[in-house]
């Protein structure tokens, strides 16, 4: 099997010591790509050292993550805009909303997340959007900003099958990982009427591990339980659900 993991944090502590390990692990059982969402000014020099140290197999997006977006984000998005002047990136990633923690700066986010998706429809590049608490303020956006040209995925899906119609509908895909393996997530009757072309893998890792790793810290190897949960929803072989998601995931970053 040929896998990609299209969201993971490889390059944070909590891979500092092995690393290397993981990497192995990942590759052993077919991950080909593993793409790392950008976070803040503090982490990204370790992602592109972390990319730089494995060539074509660790690939970076750039972006401001919402939770990260504080009283300084105007020089974040400087930072930002810099480095997507210099080169080119997997994606505009990862961005959005987050309105769990709080929402004291709910305001900024809404500009930084639209500021950076006039920056992936100057630069051609899809964004990965982060939604947490925000799924239909963040479908709303995407809407409003669709002009034929915005692609991107909706990571760590886990809404409803409104929600997850409304965002295929827009053209994007659904980020599907380890919350597709959780008993009561109610995410497999969801996943049941979407069709597998507008599906991509992620892990998250190092969070939210599938079963029967949950509460351990994930990692890209463990992308094989979200697939096997998949393939066991469509009822078709996991070779099969690789197939298409790789495909769907190189046609969306263009890999």
């Amino acid at each position: 099997m040929k896998l990609v993991d299209t969201h993971a944090h490889i390059y944070i502590n909590d891979f500092r010591n092995d690393l290397n390990d993981v990497l192995i692990r990942a590759k052993e059982k077919g991950i080909s790509v593993i793409l790392m969402p950008a976070i803040d000014s503090s982490t990204h020099p370790d992602m592109l050292q972390t990319e730089e140290a494995f060539p074509g197999l660790c690939i970076s997006m750039m972006g401001l993550h919402p939770c990260s977006v504080k009283d300084d984000y105007q020089t974040e998005l400087i930072a930002v805009q810099g480095y997507l002047s210099k080169r080119k990136f997997a994606a505009i990633g990862e961005i959005g909303l987050d309105f769990y923690w709080e929402v004291s700066f709910k305001s900024q986010q809404y500009d930084a997340f639209q500021r950076q998706i006039g920056w992936a429809l100057q630069y051609d590049r899809p964004i990965v959007i982060h939604s947490r608490n925000a799924i239909d303020e963040c479908i709303k956006v995407v809407q409003d900003n669709q002009d034929g040209k915005l692609k991107g995925v909706f990571h760590c899906f886990s809404g409803t099958g409104d929600q997850a119609r409304k965002i295929t509908e827009a053209g994007f895909y659904l980020g599907i990982g380890g919350v597709l393996t959780y008993k009561n997530s109610g995410l497999d009757k969801v996943i049941e009427e979407i069709d597998l072309n507008s599906i991509v893998l992620e892990t998250d890792a190092p969070y939210l591990a599938p079963v029967p790793y949950r509460g351990k810290r994930n990692e890209c190897s463990y992308i094989t339980s979200v697939t096997k949960k998949l393939a066991e929803i469509k009822k078709i072989t996991e070779e099969e659900i690789a197939e298409i998601t790789t495909r769907n995931a190189e046609k969306l970053f263009g890999l």
